[in-house]
């Protein structure tokens, strides 16, 4: 019996999983994001979304999704040391002096490590002769990533909370169980990393979706459900163990809403005083990703097209920030979905933001081509003033980069065209040149403004369709000088098919110094040995993993790419999860490579090794 309870348990919990992923895909508006403003009162509110999902409930095609929506997921400054490095690496960021969260963390002395297993590690890394660990914090729930500060570390944790989370006296009922996500913030005090010292813990119901860090302020993004049976929510957290609910006038919305789904949380924290938190919201679908600048937030929504089908447009909003001042002062639109935070940028007044249109018939009717497109707003009111349509029909954007004045994606279904865009004139802008070449990029990283490193598959066009087989690992070094003509000058292919690195996902996991020519990457290797396939070798066979380490490359327009060597933590041939490394950084003259279950310290001259410190 109590199997059987547990199946169903475990059912009910993928079955929750699957609508949380069809809520955030099946969300309508209008056209237009409309004027947004704020509600004056919780039942106006109330009414508001009441009286919007009665109003959709008799659209026939509407009403296929919108039970959907009705069902949320179930489930003070440290002292100076005796000994300080000159110079150490940071957390590969998108923008200058907006930290993004990392699962390691660096202040040139110390080395602050998030493990999967739910703590944190505090190591003494510089001199790296000396390298130890100082203390560990254990933590409960899945660590996303720490930011580091002004003598603060600051831990997200995400986990799921069960059922009916908030306490009995809490004074907010809830009428219905329903299972939310919660993320906690955890704020210690590091100034004695010996005996790290909690200074507060905020907690917020909702799915985590990014977050960034300028001074002394952490903002974070979150995703909550508007509904759960028939009752409408409305977002909480907790400060330092006190719930309290969001005021209606921090709720903004649009009366163009058909049908609102969720909630976007965006929140600020004071790190240096824990009770001080900002809280606002906007009510339409769920973010799917953010960008940041030191002014402003943008978030991008996708939205289902209710009549062409498919990815019909994304809905951005701009929220500006500082401190705790947090104002959502823009709605717009753009066709199609952004894929990631690269392809969004604000320059000089202008947003910028690349897109995929992936139109599709909902009821059976075929497929559509992709196509992509790159959008300028204003980013005052974020009205579209120049765009390109319809680039590489049939492929999607695999990654992008705003530069400036310029634009790079990268599409690909058979081979690789990496365009280069003029955005000097935002109300025209214009393809100047493309590259085609085998194989993708799945992140495009600036090696000053004249190259561009490309990081992603090499691929064999298939003989019997209009598609490629993605092989081995590829690294590009584009020329851009000539925006009208990039080439690639050099490339180098680690592996066979089957072949992965965390870069390839996470642009945090690369480790790139221009003026060191360093670029260091994570990788398994994966290997396909002939004699297993004496007839040949099929293009779609996966090889063995062979090694997983550090590979560390010399790398500049004189020299191409060159493997200076590897590092590993395994030991023996098994390829053991606890040791693959998933960082590097360096301090001064040391290069540090981090797994779950080790640091180690090695000469960044000759890669031998000075150190290593067991964290497990």
């Amino acid at each position: 019996m109590g199997y059987k309870c547990l199946v169903v348990v475990f059912l009910v919990l993928v079955a929750a999983t699957v609508v949380w992923t069809m809520l955030i895909s099946f969300e309508w508006t209008s056209t237009e994001p409309g004027s947004l403003k704020t509600f004056k009162s919780k039942d106006e509110l109330l009414n508001f979304v009441s009286a919007k999902v009665k109003a959709v409930e008799t659209d026939p095609l509407i009403r296929r999704f919108v039970g959907f929506a009705r069902t949320p997921l179930a489930v003070p400054a440290p002292a100076e040391a005796a000994f300080k490095a000159s110079e150490y690496s940071l957390t590969n960021i998108q923008v200058e002096s907006v930290d993004e969260a990392d699962i390691v963390k660096t202040d040139g002395q110390l080395i602050y490590v998030a493990s999967h297993k739910g703590w944190i590690s505090i190591i003494k890394a510089y001199p790296p002769k000396e390298m130890r660990v100082l203390s560990k914090i254990n933590l409960n729930g899945g660590v996303i990533g720490l930011f580091i500060g002004k003598g603060r570390l600051i831990a997200l944790i995400e986990e799921a909370a069960g059922i009916n989370p908030l306490p009995e006296k809490s004074g907010i009922p809830l009428l219905v169980p329903y299972f939310p996500w919660r993320l906690l913030i955890k704020v210690f005090d590091v100034s004695a990393p010996e005996k790290p010292k909690i200074t507060s813990e905020v907690t917020f119901e909702g799915n985590y979706i990014s977050s960034r860090m300028i001074d002394a302020y952490v903002y974070v993004v979150l995703a909550h459900p508007v509904l759960a049976g028939n009752q409408t929510l409305l977002p909480r957290w907790a400060t330092n163990g006190v719930w309290r609910e969001i005021s209606p006038s921090d709720v903004y919305y649009s009366d163009s809403i058909e049908a609102p789904s969720g909630y976007t949380l965006i929140v600020a924290l004071d790190i240096l005083n824990g009770g001080h938190v900002a809280v606002k919201s906007v009510l339409t679908g769920y973010a799917s990703c953010m960008y940041m600048s030191r002014s402003n937030l943008y978030i991008a929504l996708p939205v289902l097209d209710r009549f062409l089908g498919g990815w019909g447009r994304t809905e951005i909003y701009r929220i500006s920030v500082h401190g705790l001042n947090i104002r959502c002062e823009a709605g717009g639109k753009v066709p199609g979905k952004v894929l990631n935070q690269f392809s969004m940028d604000e320059y000089e007044g202008y947003f910028r933001v690349a897109t995929t249109t992936a139109p599709y018939r909902p009821f059976g009717e075929g497929m559509r081509a992709e196509s992509n497109n790159v959008y300028v707003l204003d980013a005052e009111d974020l009205k579209v003033i120049g765009k390109i349509e319809g680039l590489a029909p049939g492929e999607r954007i695999y990654s992008a980069r705003f530069m400036g004045k310029r634009c790079y994606l990268v599409t690909f279904k058979k081979v690789d065209p990496l365009f280069t865009i003029d955005l000097s004139d935002p109300s025209s802008p214009k393809v100047l040149g493309a590259l085609k070449i085998p194989g993708y990029s799945d992140y495009l990283h600036p090696y000053g403004e004249d190259y561009l490193i490309g990081i992603g598959k090499e691929a064999t066009p298939a003989e019997e369709g209009d598609f490629a087989w993605y092989q081995g690992l590829k690294i590009s070094l584009f020329d851009i000088s000539d925006i009208e003509h990039p080439r690639e000058v050099a490339k180098i292919i680690i592996g066979d098919r089957g072949t992965d690195s965390p870069a390839l996902l996470d642009h945090h996991a690369l480790l790139f110094d221009k003026r060191r020519s360093l670029l260091v990457i994570p990788i398994l290797e994966a290997r396909i040995f002939e004699e297993d396939y004496p007839r040949g070798r099929p293009p779609w066979i996966y090889g063995r993993p062979v090694f997983q380490g550090a590979y560390i490359f010399h790398i500049s327009p004189e020299d191409g790419i060159v493997l200076r060597g590897r590092i590993t933590h395994m030991e023996g041939d098994e390829i053991n999860p606890t040791y693959e490394v998933e960082r590097t950084l360096y301090i001064d003259e040391a290069l540090y490579t981090i797994s779950d279950g080790k640091i180690k310290a090695n000469n960044l001259d000759n890669l031998s090794e000075i150190c290593e410190v067991i964290l497990e």
